[in-house]
């Protein structure tokens, strides 16, 4: 009997001690838990600075035993929208995801989380916040600046004799393009543009909010209230999609980013890209003296005005409000350190290769010379601003498409001009 006893109080004492261990070592992972269980999920689109951030979410992780940053990064900013409305209905919901502006902030508001009392809102650049404030709250933060336009081989165009700075309006591009077209053979071109009509966000979005951004004034909130779309300079719009169509590697409808980046412009098969400061790090890995002493860019023509650069912010981090409350404080304290420390803010501008949306950076520290340039343009006050955040749910991509149709001769100019606005009023009247 004592003998049983005795096994019977060990058994006690394991079971008892077992259960101790438990609840101290009890994980909830995703869903909060501990401080020494936390991971922080966070879903992201931006392909170009995928593994720059993944090592400074290690960086963190190092500085904050314990806590872990999952990022998964789904790229091209028409497949992420799709991709995150997946992810929300299959129940596992990031803790940190993004979004575009108000049209994404009235999508999502009822998961989005003020972030007004985060060092980093307090930190960001005027104007940077205007797409995502609703009702006194700042409902994201800003991933960065960035500007596009057409980006140039300056060899090229040297050899060419064409002077970037002179190319102010669309007779001197369209005067600029036949030139070098004109000189392809000896230049060494497979064609003077490479246009990516593929990518419905290059088209849908980039080149057409500059010629729909004058309707706006600018303004992405004025877009996203419109109940309507004019395409006032709908003939201009024209001009440079078939100019870059008419004078791009063949066929444009299935030329994507990567063939557009790495294998033609960063090989120096075509002169001319519509992209932005985006592309450093792509072409920097293809070719490092390239990048750092052989590209420019001009701002695209809007007809025969000299035009600004259209300069804004791309997205911006959202913390979901349906988190676990640990898990939203260790977000945003995440956030912060990676805009406002000091190795935070080193990386942003080094390793991101970012043009800052937020004060007490080195700006003369700016990385890469296209970031440079955009950010001059922006001191000057010579930009335009970004509405296609503001357009309708859907419409950017619609609109890409049947960009596709019409360079392929499937759909006229005028039809796809009334469609388009027929589809944007018929969308803001839901």
């Amino acid at each position: 009997m004592k003998r049983k006893k005795w096994y019977g109080g060990i058994f006690s004492v394991l079971l008892i001690f077992s259960v101790i261990l438990a609840g101290c070592s009890s994980s909830t992972g995703g869903d909060g838990g501990s401080k020494d269980d936390l991971t922080v999920d966070i879903f992201q689109f931006k392909v170009e600075f995928k593994s720059q951030f993944e090592t400074l979410a290690k960086q963190y992780e190092k500085e904050n035993p314990g806590v872990k940053i999952k990022v998964s990064t789904v790229g091209g900013g028409n497949d992420y929208k799709s991709a995150l409305t997946a992810k929300f209905a299959s129940g596992e919901e990031p803790t940190v995801f993004n979004i575009g502006g108000p049209v994404d902030v009235a999508q999502y508001k009822d998961r989005l989380l003020d972030l007004k009392d985060t060092k980093a809102a307090g930190a960001a650049l005027d104007g940077t916040l205007d797409g995502v404030k609703e009702d006194g709250q700042v409902l994201g933060l800003p991933f960065n600046q960035e500007g596009y336009g057409l980006i140039y081989n300056k060899r090229i165009f040297k050899e060419a004799g064409i002077k970037a700075e002179e190319i102010k309006s669309y007779s001197a591009l369209e005067a600029a393009v036949k030139k070098i077209d004109s000189k392809k053979a000896k230049l060494k071109l497979d064609s003077v543009f490479a246009y990516p009509a593929k990518e419905k966000w290059v088209t849908g979005n980039h080149l057409s909010s500059v010629f729909l951004a004058p309707e706006f004034d600018g303004n992405v909130l004025e877009a996203s209230k419109s109940p309507t779309v004019k395409f006032t300079d709908g003939d201009k719009f024209k001009q440079l999609v078939d100019i870059q169509n008419k004078y791009s590697v063949q066929p444009t409808a299935s030329l994507d980013y990567s063939q557009q980046v790495e294998e033609l412009f960063s090989l120096e098969k075509v002169a001319i890209i519509q992209q932005g400061n985006w592309v450093y790090n792509t072409v920097y890995e293809m070719d490092p003296e390239l990048a750092e002493k052989g590209i420019g860019i001009i701002p695209i023509p809007n007809g025969e005005k000299a035009m600004g650069m259209p300069v804004g912010v791309p997205n911006y981090w959202a913390v979901n409000k349906k988190a676990d409350e640990k898990l939203q404080k260790e977000a945003q304290k995440f956030l912060d350190w990676m805009y406002t420390s000091d190795k935070g803010k080193k990386a942003v501008l080094e390793d991101f290769k970012f043009i800052p949306a937020y004060e007490g950076y080195d700006v003369e520290k700016i990385a890469d010379p296209i970031s440079k340039e955009i950010y001059k343009y922006s001191q000057d006050g010579n930009t335009t601003g970004w509405v296609f955040n503001g357009y309708p749910v859907g419409w950017n991509d619609d609109l890409g498409a049947s960009i596709q149709k019409y360079v392929t001769g499937k759909l006229t100019w005028e039809e796809l001009v009334q469609q388009n606005i027929e589809n944007w009023e018929k969308i803001q009247s839901k």
